[in-house]
């Protein structure tokens, strides 16, 4: 596509304190015009209630205390039963020190899975109170919404793709008119970083009226906290809301006008968070993943909605933000100490919905909202690695639960995320306790005797019927959620339809089940692993996730789990010569881990899900009926992709095309001042190779990565690279 010089005006993406012109007038700038706010860093240790500002509709601030008496209440009950019917289980004879850590183990693994089954049950009745309600499209809107999209080198053709979708349904509800689109990239990747220009300039050609705008950061400093950050402190005071997407998310219209239009209408909310539902997912893996959301998930977010009532939490992504009150309040301070425990907080998305939250905004989920969609990873090894960070962060908030003038439910939420990880060391602990107590009453003799003097040694025993029921039990409870949503979707005509009827509802939640059942105990090692890796001091990385392909080389696949299956075939052997009833109670973990390699293989194969799809299992409604805006969205994907600029050489682009290359030139920020006595290594390595190349290709096959991307960020290197010749040319003129 011909690039118009006439049709772009420019400016660089950065530029500190040059006001630029009026927002109106600035429709073909890169960005709109400099409108910093200041966002301060915020404190953990100082806060006093003074500080908290005054509600403007205090009527709206009752808590939920029904729903959390039927959450926590209920949560404590079932513990308290629980643990008394376990300690039954030991208590036949007298209770050895092991047998007493097998109790605390069991409270603990068992309050949790309590507690999301408490929440599940009020988030059912919940459900079918507020089915009913509706979320009616506004007349009109009064303030401007900024709709941002973080990206980090992800396709150029999808990101664009789905935000241009996103307009063009916005476009439709008659309310355009108030939304601007940015896309903050803070993509490394030199070849990514060219092609999200062209994309964007392709776009501004294709909408010509939208507000789009584009800025790529110098440095990724603070990963996505700081790219929101760095927009907010630069342009944040243009928009009154902004409204925070990820990458793969893609939202309708009418969502969109319908969470500004509640911001609007709500002067005390601080954050309104949507309920995302998976999309666009084809390998087996990601189709469990997305069926299991549509049909629990609502249950979860439901019963999470109903007891958090307006003390609620943020996931990062497809929610709303007051701008001013998110700068004045959730700067975030870097946390003393090295990573994984100190430096920038990697779960920024918890953290700032408590400082909005303590400084007196509400926090709110609006469930049932719909239209608001995003994508999971494909395999069960793209899983582990995103849970890898996640599980960082999430540990890291252990360090700041404790912050002052938290309210109480927010320092649940941080409870909630840290014991998600947690659970998984404790619940394998508790295995592991398990066996050695079974082994200790089959071969070994006992060396327990009780403080009191007794002639006998304190055998352990155990009471196997109450164990069973126990396990029963605990299934139940972890099994219930799903079919609540069950229960939910069975009834609700459009949902049932679109999931193949009725018969096959029930077939997909059961094969979920199997599958999800079969998984478990890998993902409980995989998290395991993560949190003693973290507890050691070992940080994680900040990689692009995979979208599409869960295809994963099979040596690649055995190599990850080999340590599983190992473990799998060693307790397998360990149980047998134990007891064979021992080995039917730890069937479903043994048969996970012996099988982990096969699993984990079959998980990111696509014709697994597709054949699933096939025969009309795991169907979603939003898969039988795609939404306009995902059908727009994938067409468009497919339709940028198909131009093949998503993959070109960087170097060689700016290289060939003068027009281009004055546009890119003018979208770079200010080269910051340069500090004596540092050095930009990338840079003066590429100054090096480009002064000894002779020609273009010389220089493409010499520059690394990093040294690409410092060429294309420095007007003077690109300089140097568009002097040299391509090496046909230099032979002609040698010849």
């Amino acid at each position: 596509m011909a690039l118009s010089m006439e049709s772009v005006t420019l400016r660089p993406a950065e530029a500190p304190g040059d006001a630029g012109p009026s927002l109106g007038s600035s429709l073909g700038a890169s960005m709109p015009g400099y409108a910093p706010l200041a966002m301060p860093a915020q404190s953990f240790r100082k806060f006093s209630k003074s500080q908290r500002r005054a509600w403007i509709h205090p009527d709206l601030a009752a808590t939920p205390i029904l729903a959390r008496l039927g959450v926590f209440g209920g949560a404590i009950a079932l513990t308290l039963y629980g643990v008394h019917q376990m300690y039954k289980v030991v208590g036949v004879g007298t209770t050895t020190a092991l047998e007493w850590v097998l109790v605390v183990l069991f409270a603990i693994t068992f309050s949790w899975l309590s507690l999301s089954f408490t929440a599940s049950v009020v988030g059912f009745v919940w459900l079918i109170v507020h089915s009913r309600k509706r979320f009616p499209l506004p007349a009109s809107l009064s303030e401007r919404t900024a709709v941002v999209m973080p990206i980090y080198n992800e396709a150029p053709s999808r990101v664009f793709g789905a935000m241009q979708a996103i307009i063009e349904d916005v476009e439709r509800t008659g309310l355009g008119g108030a939304f601007d689109y940015l896309f903050l990239s803070d993509t490394t990747d030199g070849n990514v970083w060219i092609a999200e220009e062209r994309a964007f300039l392709a776009m501004r050609e294709r909408l010509p009226a939208a507000r789009v705008y584009y800025r790529r950061r110098r440095k990724n400093t603070s990963r996505k906290a700081g790219n929101i950050g760095d927009f907010v402190t630069r342009w944040g005071g243009h928009y009154a809301h902004m409204l925070v997407l990820d990458a793969d998310s893609v939202m309708s219209g009418d969502a969109v006008v319908r969470l500004a239009a509640a911001m609007e209408a709500d002067p005390d909310s601080g954050i309104i968070q949507s309920l995302p539902l998976i999309i666009n997912r084809n390998t087996m893996f990601a189709r469990v993943q997305q069926f299991a959301a549509r049909i629990a998930g609502p249950v979860f977010a439901a019963g999470l909605a109903a007891w958090m009532g307006r003390d609620g939490n943020y996931w990062g992504h497809n929610a709303i933000i007051r701008t001013r009150a998110f700068a004045d309040h959730c700067g975030l301070p870097d946390l003393p100490g090295r990573p994984p425990f100190g430096g920038h907080i990697l779960s920024h998305d918890f953290v700032e919905a408590a400082l909005i939250r303590r400084a007196g905004y509400f926090v709110y989920m609006l469930p049932t909202l719909g239209g608001s969609y995003e994508e999971s990873p494909p395999s069960l090894i793209d899983l582990a690695a995103r849970d890898r960070r996640w599980c960082q962060g999430n540990l890291q908030h252990s360090r700041v639960i404790g912050a002052r003038g938290f309210v109480w439910a927010t320092r649940q939420h941080f409870a909630t995320g840290i014991m998600g990880y947690l659970a998984s060391p404790l619940w394998m602990l508790q295995l592991l306790v398990g066996i050695v107590l079974v082994l200790q009453s089959h071969y070994i003799r006992p060396e327990y005797f009780t403080a009191d003097f007794s002639l006998f040694p304190a055998w352990p025993r155990f009471d196997y019927e109450r164990a069973l029921q126990l396990f029963a039990l605990t299934i139940a409870i972890l099994l219930a959620p799903k079919f609540l949503g069950l229960i939910l979707a069975l009834a609700d005509g459009p949902t049932r339809r679109g999931s193949g009827g009725a018969l096959a509802l029930i077939s997909s939640t059961l094969i979920e089940i199997l599958i999800s059942a079969a998984l478990a105990p890998i993902m409980m090692m995989f998290q395991s692993g993560s949190v003693l890796q973290i507890l050691s001091g070992r940080d994680t990385g900040w990689n692009p996730q995979r979208r599409d392909d869960g295809s994963i080389p099979f040596t690649s696949i055995a190599r990850r789990h080999r340590s599983h299956a190992l473990l799998g075939v060693v307790t397998l052997f360990a149980a047998a010569l134990i007891s064979p009833s021992l080995v039917l109670w730890m069937s479903p973990t043994i048969a996970g881990l012996v099988l982990s390699i096969p699993l984990s293989w079959a998980s990111g194969q696509l014709w697994i899900g597709l054949g699933l799809k096939r025969i009309g299992l795991l169907l979603t409604p939003e898969e039988t009926a795609p939404p306009p805006v995902v059908q727009r969205a994938n067409a468009l994907a497919e339709e940028l992709a198909r131009t093949g600029r998503d993959h070109d050489d960087a170097v060689l682009s700016i290289h060939a095309n003068a027009e281009f290359r004055a546009i890119h030139e003018a979208f770079l920020p200010e080269k910051p001042r340069h500090r004596l006595g540092e050095v930009d290594v990338d840079a003066a390595v590429a100054t090096v190779k480009l002064n000894d190349a002779e020609t273009v290709e010389d220089a493409c096959a010499w520059l690394k990565p990093k040294e690409r991307v410092a060429v294309l960020a420095d007007r003077a290197l690109i300089a140097m690279l568009v002097r040299l010749p391509h090496a046909e040319e230099q032979g002609r003129q040698g010849g």
